[in-house]
Parts: C-alpha cells; structure tokens; sequence
C-alpha cells in the first residue's frame, strides 16, 4: 500500500513540477538559455509550429500529430512496459498463494515471503521493476512537450504579453483557453480511466486508489489549464489504449475473470 501510495505521490508531484518550474511564465524562443529550453522545449515548440505553417495554421492538428510522433518513438519503452506488466499479471495467482501462505506480520513470516516472491520472479524471469524505468525515461520528454505547449504563444497568447495574433480555435475550443463545455476535461478523464484499467496488474483496493485518482487529477487540470493540454492529454490516451490492446490482446479482461473462477472453484474443491 505504501508503495502505491508513494507512487501516486510521485505522480502528483510530476503534475505540480510541470505547472510551476523551468520558467512556464516565459515564452519559448530560439534565445532561451540553458540547458532545458534550448534541447528540449524550443526543439517541440519548433516542431509544432513548423507543422501549423504546413497545415494552415493549425495548431490544434500540430499539437495532435507531434504528440503521435513522440508516442512512436517512445513505443519501444512503452512497449516494455507493457510487457512487463502482462508478465506481472501471469504470476499473480502465485503471488496471492504466497501471501495467503505467509499472512502472519511478524517479521520472520514477511522475511520469508519476500524470499519466496524473489524466487518466483526469477522462476518467470520477471523483474518487478521494469516497468518503472520506462516512466522514467519517457517523463522528460512528455514534461518537455507540456512545456512547449504552455509557452508557445501561438496556442497560448497569455503566456506573452506582447503576442497581438489571435488565439487559435479547433474544433469547438481554443487552443489558449479552458474547454468551456467541459466536454475535453470529461473525456481526458475517461480515456484515462480505461487505460489505468488496461494496465492494471491486479484489483485489489490499494491499486483502485490510483484507478480513481489519476483520472481525477487528469480532469482537474484539464477543466482548468489550456484546452491545448486537455487535447494533448486526450490524443496520449488514445494511443496508449490501442498500444495496449494490441500488445496484450483483446481478452484480458476475460483471463482475469477465468483466472478468478478457476481460483474460486479450485477452493471449492
């Protein structure tokens, strides 16, 4: 439980890193010094824009496309995680028997368990922390491409005061400001709801803290940050869903419940 606590902690540290850090106030511009603006936010905003020119001024398909292309080429990493997520999910009956087996909290018994789980990880040659270090790695690139949202005046005016273009629409919203509807918020949330859902190893009630957490988090920024992270959010979201379900096929849901009848009925027995 503390872990995922500890986890979720973590995560909502990272959402309040990306909103007040690294000059969010300023806008990007080819000048910007140091390390951070210059190789990773300015080359994404430059990218985004370059896109709008070619696409008739249309940051809100810039922003869609840039972050299909950055899921791409993080693909592989996700792609690991995925796994190693899938390989979890395999070992969890036997992981629950060992819990059961060694209930007792005295510090023998958990000794032991952890013993046991060390040797059924490395029975199934799973490494339970393998699918941290792809969060890892992905999480500069991501902050970075929120960074180049924020403070591209384009897509969000206020962020330069001296900026005089109008702020961009797409679809029903602008770019620059909250989802007056709440429609983009709604669905951010969802999306990702459904892909916690995918991803998660087991239910229990310390994994549901996230399960429920993280989206609300997810719409709480979205209601009131620039629609164009809500739409970046949303896009992130969808790509994932469909990555996850090609990579673990469409019947996870279905070994989970097999799984817990076979469990049911083994007891039984």
């Amino acid at each position: 439980m503390v872990k995922k606590l500890s986890l979720a902690g973590m995560m909502i540290a990272a959402m309040l890193f990306m909103a007040g850090c690294f000059n969010i106030d300023q806008p990007i511009t080819a000048e910007s010094d140091g390390i951070w603006d210059p190789f990773f936010v300015y080359p994404l905003s430059w990218l985004m824009t370059t896109i709008a020119d070619a696409l008739n001024n249309s940051y809100g398909l810039a922003i869609i496309i840039v972050t299909i292309i950055l899921r791409i080429l993080i693909l592989p990493l996700m792609i690991k995680q995925t796994k190693s997520t899938k390989a979890m999910q395999a070992i969890q009956p036997e992981m629950q028997e060992l819990r059961e087996k060694y209930s007792a909290k005295d510090q023998q018994t958990q000794q032991k368990l952890q013993q046991e789980m060390m040797q059924l990880f490395q029975k199934h040659g799973v490494n339970p922390l393998a699918g941290c270090l792809p969060i890892l790695v992905q999480m500069p690139i991501l902050i970075a491409f929120y960074h180049a949202i924020i403070r591209t005046p384009q897509i969000n005016p206020d962020v330069d005061p001296s900026y005089t273009g109008a702020p961009q629409q797409f679809l029903w919203f602008e770019l620059g400001s909250a989802d007056p509807f709440f429609i983009l918020p709604l669905v951010a949330g969802a999306t990702t709801f459904i892909q916690q859902k995918m991803m998660m190893v087991q239910d229990n009630p310390q994994m549901k803290v996230l399960l429920y957490l993280m989206p609300a988090m997810i719409m709480a920024f979205a209601a009131f940050f620039p629609s164009a992270l809500a739409l970046y959010w949303v896009i992130g979201n969808l790509f994932m869903i469909v990555q996850t379900y090609f990579i673990t096929g469409p019947n996870v849901g279905k070994k989970k419940e097999e799984a817990k009848s076979a469990k049911a009925g083994g007891a039984k027995g």
